[in-house]
């Protein structure tokens, strides 16, 4: 692969990588957010710190990982899964989040099914 294929391959996994980057480093710099909508669905507070190492892991293996297809793949189903925490009707900001969630995610579809992903 050369050219604008090899070139849009590798700005789309620095920027998905970027995303995940930044949700890492804004658990890690104010995790009450984050912490705050886990205990809102009912769930314990500090699974914040695994979510954060998660991210962590998915910007690196997007940078510079062997596996990216697979990696994409579980990433996506990340974006999904916490987009539900961002499913509050009553707040446009929520919902806004919640649709870049499944943008993303649809954007990491895209990069799994890629062939020179990996």
């Amino acid at each position: 692969m050369t050219g604008y294929r090899l070139w849009s391959l590798r700005l789309g996994r620095a920027l998905l990588g970027a995303f995940f980057a930044a949700g890492a480093v804004q658990k890690l710099v104010n995790p009450v957010p984050a912490m705050d909508l886990l205990r809102g669905a009912g769930l314990p507070a500090l699974l914040v710190w695994p979510a954060m190492a998660f991210c962590t892991a998915g910007a690196f293996a997007l940078w510079f990982g062997r596996r990216v297809s697979l990696m994409a793949l579980v990433l996506a189903a990340y974006c999904v899964v916490t987009s539900a925490f961002h499913f509050i009707p009553d707040d446009p900001w929520q919902i806004s989040i919640f649709v870049k969630n499944w943008a993303i995610a649809g954007g990491l579809l895209v990069l799994a099914s890629h062939p020179d992903a990996d």
